[in-house]
């Protein structure tokens, strides 16, 4: 279904939801687009937002991480309905607007608050069955995209991207069962998942529930991991994101000591993830890498220096 035919379609969806149960629709702004691409198209109607999934959305799949959410409502964001709809070729979910956290001001980037709740989540009962954490198949997915965008051609970008890649572990580019599948995560996890609801001053919630499953739980640390080891993100606020997820009891690190024996290899999966991403990016617009692309880009370079068993963080 295209965006044209999808939009309208997802908006009077999320209109109907919102005005359920309080008649005619009296609200001063319009229906707003959060989000339209390719995997997701989000559209919010005063207090309800209306999530389009990726058309190759499993639905059972998608059930039981809807009524984990449910279920798991001081940790995740619950849904409006327990149930999604279909419209067209997309299975549609609807859920409360939360308010994001404010990108204009990372100084108040919610380090606690992320940490706590994932140490939460990754203590929580897993639902039975399971589907697998889709962290790995995402990070799979960002490199069959650069090698499209690269349509065979040599970029010299690309070449310690696809070699970190190569040098990771079969778990962790999708090709194997992820050792030790007990641990409920969320599989994609930034600050761009937190919320707070009730808007605009509730307490934070994760939201996002496309990769929710059982897996890796180091994989829901390795993103800000990977930004510190790539000097992205200060020392200060990893330290205060690692303390905040020992003090929650999380499992996926020691209590104490050094935490790149879980951490290393999630942490580069995740910079390749993104340094594949960067390039599919810059190249699409015809355009070189910026100094965060390439940041990330020069650590896949370092990573080839130390494997990831002998790595403590990132060579520098």
């Amino acid at each position: 279904m295209t965006a044209d035919v999808l939009l309208p379609q997802l908006t009077a969806k999320a209109g109907a939801v919102a005005h359920r149960d309080s008649g005619p629709c009296g609200c001063a702004a319009g229906p707003v687009t959060l989000a339209d691409r390719p995997d997701a198209t989000v559209v919010r109607h005063a207090g309800t937002v209306a999530k389009a999934h990726a058309p190759d959305t499993d639905p059972a799949g998608l059930a039981l991480r809807l009524a984990t959410a449910a279920r798991l409502g001081d940790v995740l964001l619950a849904p409006v309905e327990r149930t999604a709809i279909t419209v067209g070729d997309r299975l549609v979910t609807f859920w409360p607007y939360g308010s994001p956290v404010d990108p204009d001001d990372p100084d108040a980037a919610p380090w606690e608050a992320v940490a706590t709740l994932l140490a939460r989540l990754h203590r929580a009962p897993a639902p039975t069955p399971a589907p697998p954490m889709r962290g790995p198949a995402k990070a799979a997915r960002a490199l069959t995209r650069m090698r499209g965008a690269l349509a065979g051609a040599d970029h010299p970008a690309a070449r310690p991207v696809l070699r970190a890649w190569a040098g990771l572990p079969g778990w962790a580019r999708g090709e194997a069962p992820m050792p030790g599948t007990g641990t409920l995560c969320h599989g994609d996890l930034h600050l761009g998942q937190l919320v707070r609801h009730p808007a605009p001053e509730g307490p934070w919630r994760l939201i996002d529930v496309d990769d929710l499953g059982v897996g890796v739980p180091g994989w829901d640390l390795a993103r800000p991991a990977a930004w510190y080891a790539c000097g992205l993100l200060p020392p200060d606020e990893w330290t205060r994101f690692l303390g905040a997820y020992r003090t929650a009891g999380g499992p996926a690190v020691p209590p104490d000591g050094d935490p790149w024996a879980a951490l290393d290899v999630p942490a580069r999966a995740l910079t390749v993830q993104t340094a594949a991403l960067a390039i599919t990016k810059a190249l699409a617009a015809d355009r070189p890498l910026d100094e965060v692309e390439q940041a990330v880009v020069d650590a896949c370079a370092r990573m080839g220096s130390v494997p990831p068993e002998l790595s403590h963080g990132f060579p520098t």
